[in-house]
């Protein structure tokens, strides 16, 4: 029998996909200028210590949820680690790059750069997931990125180790995104998606 993708799987109204990205949107933009707000308004040193205390937080809040039933997710496992290395490093050096270029740039110029990961995850899933993309969407993403250079073009900040970061934090991100892809995969989604409820 054959198995639907995984975005079919799941029935949703779409008011509540609208509301879904608008948080998410929300919340992104919200994370950055608080990012940027702690490292350049506040002139917090390290962007490294920052980068590990959210991480810390992160996990205690998961667990904490975890104990409290409000989420579920198995326990720690050496196995699923393995299973699906190289996602932690991509998310660490991911994180932590995006810490840095966004205490060396203006948001402004965060944003604009931040355009050059849709171009990289394209490039990926061309080359990795073997996928293939309309002319009309390329044409689109080309279109972006060339309006990101003319806006890059006029920054009259640059910094040399600040766009190094921005575009290593780009690549992290489109390599994190792909490589999620390619280890879920349509099958295990569906297995997880498709798998018959328990009964209480």
């Amino acid at each position: 029998m054959s198995l639907e993708p995984c975005e079919e799987t799941a029935e949703h109204s779409a008011l509540l996909k609208l509301l879904s990205a608008l948080f998410y949107a929300g919340s992104s933009f919200l994370i950055t200028v608080v990012n940027k707000t702690v490292l350049t308004t506040f002139r917090f040193p390290s962007y490294l210590c920052l980068g590990i205390g959210q991480m810390i937080t992160t996990v205690i809040v998961l667990y904490a949820a975890k104990k409290s039933k409000t989420v579920q997710f198995q326990d720690f496992d050496k196995n699923v680690l393995l299973k699906i290395f190289p996602l932690p490093l991509l998310y660490v050096a991911n994180h932590v790059t995006g810490l840095a270029s966004t205490k060396k740039l203006s948001l402004p110029m965060f944003t604009v750069l931040r355009k050059f990961t849709i171009l990289m995850t394209m490039i990926l899933e061309a080359y990795i997931l073997r996928k293939t993309f309309p002319k009309r969407l390329v044409y689109s993403v080309v279109t972006i990125v060339f309006g990101a250079m003319i806006a890059a073009s006029s920054d009259l900040a640059f910094d040399v180790e600040g766009y190094t970061f921005i575009l290593l934090n780009d690549a992290f991100t489109a390599a994190s995104g792909v490589y999620t892809k390619k280890k879920l995969g349509d099958k295990v989604c569906a297995d997880v998606f498709h798998r018959p409820l328990q009964p209480l």
